[in-house]
């Protein structure tokens, strides 16, 4: 197999060693979470992102490696392959360039330029392509014979076949290439007779811009259009200095074959080379908009899975809504369901006594610590009912996002865990579970279905999926999961288990009581030395035998703090207790080739907060009370809300009305704004000012900036 190091150490700028380790390390069947975090002594300390990045790279690699075998095998079987070729082939790593160098031996269908061959009008191309002959008709006699019926149409198959080795000239496709990378100008149009139904692609009836100043958000959004069959996309250079360059390039001289050979630039250029730069280009710009709005996507789910949770509190949750009531459900601190009921406190029911009653014994029956709303219909009206709400003790009240909510209640997973419950029961519970912690719910859901990112819909489906699965599974392992009552769904997350080694793990738990230690995940069905090497850190055990159990301290390792306690004449449980006592480690004490000073930091580092937590803490919020729909906006008016989405345009903003408002990337702060990312975060609370209302599109521009 053929290593990869040099060229993907060069590629992203990492040390050869870093590179070599990191790709020994996957082969042996290490995680990414794992190498990341329990092997910098091996990578140099290499980051998450950049493991991945090696990764990744290796794959790519590894599939032009299996195209070069292929492209070889077929130029070989059909007799063609020179030691300059092959040569050529096994040096060449680009896969444009690889590409271009087989296009001549490719396997074609029957193009003119070969129905031109079978006619026997090659010779005639050759002296036509050299443009010495003072009279070409003469010459094309000759070949006037079987179905060649004129000189004129033995020139006109001639200049096919010179046409179609332009296309396949190297230099010749450079040159275009060039030109698209220079000038290309991406246009749009509405079809003809489509303007009522396209009328949400408007931006795009009459539109043009350079390919290389098109945003992912534009160009994904003109894709769609022209997939739903509403516009046309088209992507130029300038085609006279196109053509200019490649007469410039392949006209020798002026001679009676130069119109000839003119004509079949051009034929080369409009019907071959252009249209394939041209599908080129758009797969290249599809492909850079795909990376970007996954970008995006990934970002905006990291940070919503490791959104503050409230921990675990008893929670009373509400799917509200009107004519079908408010869906009621009470939680232990665990998240389990004891309790759950529909009251009718809004019209056209109007139940509002009774319900309130009911909210009071439910709150005051289980102890309820915090009330979890979701923010689809009715929810201010909902809250505006809670607040009349007289509890026994304090009760704070949370607003909660609960798009996907809807998604999970139907889905197996759902259908798994509340068999006898309906869809707006187990959607109750998933909107107060998400209060409790947004990653162990979130988990359970489509990521494409919870309301963040750009043209999530419209990007390559098999990259998105790889691309959400490894930001799932980074958040799920950088925080660490309770392994005694972590679902099964969330244990599949963890570094090296997967779905059935997590059932497997949640059966044994059933079966057994709960893991008192780390070791006793080798009683797990399935469950070899090396899947417990790359799950164990990432699995926590509160209470357990060892608090180092419950610490994302490696079992490995173990033998290292209780070497530090030994020396300090202490334990360890003592040493996590006592900051004096590990001040006085040295830590040069104990490093050895395996167990280096990053390592050493981190134990230490994990000494100091055992088991907490990374995630900050969820705050309550209030809209404003008097706005309720778009027509109680007015231009100027500050408003509290909610960050629910960022794309690269800017953030989409919950003021607690049924459209969110937008702040575009001019509107985000006084100066320069090159990401809104790096203004704003998902679920943060800002102040923001409305600018702008569209209600005939309902469309709500809002601003961050100083009036």
């Amino acid at each position: 197999m053929t290593d990869f190091s040099q060229m993907i150490a060069q590629q992203l700028s990492i040390a050869v060693r870093s590179v070599t380790n990191t790709l020994k390390l996957l082969g042996e069947g290490a995680t990414v979470p794992f190498i990341s975090r329990y092997r910098k002594e091996a990578t140099g300390c290499l980051d998450e992102v950049q493991v991945a990045a090696i990764k990744d790279k290796a794959e790519e690699l590894t599939e032009l490696a299996k195209r070069k075998d292929t492209i070889l095998s077929t130029i070989r079987k059909a007799g063609s392959m020179t030691s300059e070729l092959e040569q050529r082939i096994e040096s060449c790593w680009n896969s444009v360039e690889l590409e271009d160098i087989y296009l001549p031996y490719k396997p074609k269908r029957k193009t003119r330029a070969e129905i031109a061959r079978q006619k026997g009008l090659e010779p005639l191309a050759d002296l036509l392509f050299l443009q010495r002959e003072q009279y070409p008709e003469r010459k094309a006699l000759a070949f006037v014979r079987g179905e060649v019926a004129s000189p004129e149409e033995a020139l006109k198959g001639a200049c096919d076949i010179i046409a179609e080795r332009l296309n396949e000239n190297e230099q010749a496709r450079n040159l275009i290439r060039r030109q698209f990378e220079r000038t290309a100008v991406i246009t749009s149009k509405v079809c003809k007779d489509k303007e009522t139904e396209a009328v949400k692609y408007r931006d795009y009836f009459d539109f043009s811009e350079p390919l290389k100043r098109c945003t992912s958000h534009r160009l994904l959004a003109m894709r769609r259009g022209e997939a739903e069959g509403f516009l046309r996309i088209s992507i130029s250079p300038d085609e006279r200095i196109c053509l200019e360059q490649l007469e410039r390039r392949f006209l020798h001289r002026r001679t009676a074959c130069t119109p000839w050979v003119s004509d079949a630039i051009t034929n080369a250029y409009k019907r071959l080379i252009k249209p394939s730069i041209e599908t080129e280009f758009a797969a290249a710009s599809k492909q850079k908009a795909d990376e970007e709005a996954i970008r995006v996507f990934t970002g905006n789910l990291r940070q919503l899975l490791l959104a503050a949770p409230l921990g675990q509190k008893r929670i009373l949750a509400i799917d509200p809504g009107f004519r079908t009531g408010c869906k009621v459900v009470c939680l232990d601190a665990q998240g389990a369901l004891l309790h759950n009921e529909t009251i009718f406190p809004h019209p056209p029911h109007h139940k509002t006594e009774a319900a309130r009653r009911k909210i009071e014994q439910l709150t005051e029956q289980y102890s309820t610590e915090a009330i979890a709303i979701g923010n689809g219909t009715a929810s201010r009206e909902t809250e505006d009912f809670i607040r009349t709400v007289r509890f026994t003790h304090p009760t704070d009240i949370y607003i909660v996002n609960e798009d996907g909510a809807s998604v999970y209640s139907a889905s197996a997973v759902a259908r798994e865990e509340f068999p006898e419950y309906d869809v707006t029961v187990r959607g109750a519970v998933s909107i107060g579970r998400r209060l409790m912690d947004p990653l162990a719910e979130l988990v359970k859901i489509d990521p494409k279905s919870i309301g963040i990112g750009q043209y999530q819909h419209d990007v390559d489906a098999g990259k998105l999926k790889k691309a959400l699965d490894q930001t799932v599974e980074s958040c799920v392992n950088s925080v660490g999961v309770n392994l005694n009552t972590a679902s099964y769904h969330l244990l599949s997350y963890i570094s090296g288990l997967g779905p059935q080694l997590a059932r497997n793990i949640v059966r044994h738990r059933t079966e057994n009581g709960p893991f008192r230690n780390r070791r006793q995940l080798m009683q797990v069905a399935r469950m070899g030395e090396k899947t417990f090497e790359m799950c164990a850190g990432f699995l926590r055990i509160p209470q357990g035998d060892s608090p180092l159990d419950n610490s994302a301290v490696h079992p490995e390792r173990y033998t290292v703090v209780e070497k530090m306690a030994e020396d300090l004449h202490t334990t360890v449980e003592d040493l996590i207790r006592s900051k004096e006592l590990r001040q006085r480690i040295n830590l040069q004490n104990y490093v050895t080739d395996a167990c280096g000073m990053p390592t050493l930091t981190d134990i230490l580092h994990e000494l100091d907060k055992p088991g907490l937590d990374p995630r900050s803490t969820v705050k309550p919020f209030s809209f404003a009370e008097d706005v309720r729909t778009i027509d109680d906006l007015s231009v100027g008016m500050s408003l509290p809300g909610i960050v629910t989405n960022i794309t690269n345009f800017g953030c989409f903003v919950d003021i607690g009305i049924h459209e969110k408002g937008l702040v575009h990337i001019s509107q985000m702060a006084d100066g320069y704004v090159d990401a809104p990312s790096a203004v704003v975060s998902l679920n943060q609370h800002i102040t923001v000012r409305v600018i702008g209302i569209d209600k005939e599109r309902k469309r709500i521009s809002l601003s961050l900036r100083k009036e």
